[in-house]
């Protein structure tokens, strides 16, 4: 059947909107587990999201496979000699350096930045893309950690949006979603949600549940990188271990829905099914459910309050017929209650808490210190630290400071 010119006309208009329509898309830390499967779910939904630039460390092999693929306007890398060996590999232009990520995560030609770098690095290109205006997928739990009190004052005047990829985030924010007050983001105001009493984080209870202290004495890198059900990074694997993720987790949540520790439990869920719960003042629970799988909370992040099919694989109950839950030995797994602690007591104390744990974390997986002397030495900062009002000078310095006192006493 032959068309009309006016047909055609139509039909390339039709195209050319929807093209513009497209989210642009900036992932900074795509070599990364989380990077690489937010690009699964940009790849599955490629009529509604383009790759529009790509950020990374050091991974030069991965990063230009990614760029051949996605083709983005922009890429950098943190490393300066990874980035000109990049650029040389693929004759394109290839800038360098947290200057290079800020800069993207601020440019007019981005709608949406996901933030998935390791570390503190992550702030100074969150703040950015939020004092431009942009939508943010935050994976990095460090930024709210050290920062939450820079970033959080931004996203509730309006600057930019915010959403959490955390499992964990993600899930309480669907499950807020069924409340009263619906929102489809993060709340911007003090109101979490009417009637809520409590939040339960779960914890798969990572490979050392029910350890005692003198067995976990003997933990090798090995064991510990071992997680009965997530597939993670080194670093984020070993705060699974210590139970330090809970407790980074637990600040977040505190920044992210603007309420105090208290309301803030953790339960033990060794199935790592129900990823979050909230709990009404009427006794009813909301619960979120499905596989341990990231991609879905990255697709939610990216597309709420919209549902559509993602490349997790669906969970059915009848995959996990028993669902159980069980507290943790806090005096053997102090690190939640040393985050309770640093959050209490305010201003850069979390930021300190936070660098020592990934300089800690670090040393382990060298094996230059045990796996108990990562709660040993977080614990001792604590004290450690003189706590100041949380600026981003302070919080930069705050940073730079842990990792030098952690230098000085454990390497």
């Amino acid at each position: 059947m032959r068309r009309s010119p006016e047909a055609s006309t139509r039909s390339v208009s039709s195209a050319a909107t929807a093209q513009t329509q497209k989210k642009r898309v900036a992932v900074l830390g795509s070599t990364g587990s989380i990077g690489k499967q937010t690009l699964e779910v940009l790849r599955m939904h490629s009529e509604r999201f383009e790759v529009a630039a790509l950020t990374a460390n050091s991974n030069v092999e991965l990063l230009g496979a990614q760029v051949e693929e996605f083709r983005p306007s922009r890429v950098a890398m943190f490393e300066e000699d990874a980035a000109r060996s990049l650029a040389s590999k693929l004759g394109i232009r290839v800038d360098s350096g947290i200057d290079a990520a800020t800069e993207v995560a601020a440019s007019d030609d981005i709608d949406i930045v996901v933030v998935c770098v390791n570390g503190v690095v992550g702030l100074l290109p969150t703040l950015a893309a939020l004092d431009a205006g942009k939508h943010i997928a935050l994976a990095s739990k460090e930024v709210l950690v050290s920062g939450g009190a820079i970033v959080m004052p931004r996203v509730r005047s309006g600057r930019g949006t915010l959403l959490p990829i955390d499992s964990e985030h993600s899930a309480i924010l669907q499950c807020l979603l069924g409340s009263p007050s619906l929102t489809s983001s993060v709340p911007r105001g003090g109101n979490l949600a009417e009637g809520v009493e409590r939040i339960y984080i779960t914890s798969s209870g990572g490979p050392f549940r029910n350890w005692t202290l003198a067995e976990l004495e003997t933990v090798s890198v090995d064991q510990a990188l071992n997680h009965p059900t997530w597939r993670m990074g080194g670093k984020i694997t070993i705060d699974s271990a210590t139970l330090m993720n809970k407790g980074l987790e637990l600040i977040e949540a505190c920044w992210l829905y603007d309420v105090s520790p208290d309301v803030v439990q953790i339960a033990v869920h060794p199935q790592s099914v129900i990823h979050s719960m909230i709990k009404f003042r009427d006794g009813s629970i909301l619960a979120q459910m499905g596989h341990p799988d990231m991609k879905l909370p990255i697709q939610f992040a990216l597309t709420a309050p919209a549902r559509m099919p993602s490349p997790a694989k669906p969970w059915e109950p009848n995959h996990t017929p028993s669902l159980t839950f069980e507290p943790y030995d806090e005096s053997v797994f102090i690190c939640p209650s040393l985050a309770r602690a640093a959050f209490i007591q305010g201003g850069t104390s979390p930021a300190f808490l936070n660098a020592v744990n990934e300089e800690a974390v670090h040393a382990f997986l060298r094996g230059r210190i045990r796996f108990l002397d990562i709660q040993r030495a977080c614990e001792r900062s604590l004290a450690k630290h003189p706590v100041g009002e949380a600026t981003l000078d302070s919080v930069l310095a705050a940073d730079r400071e842990a990792r030098l006192w952690f230098a000085s006493e454990y390497v």
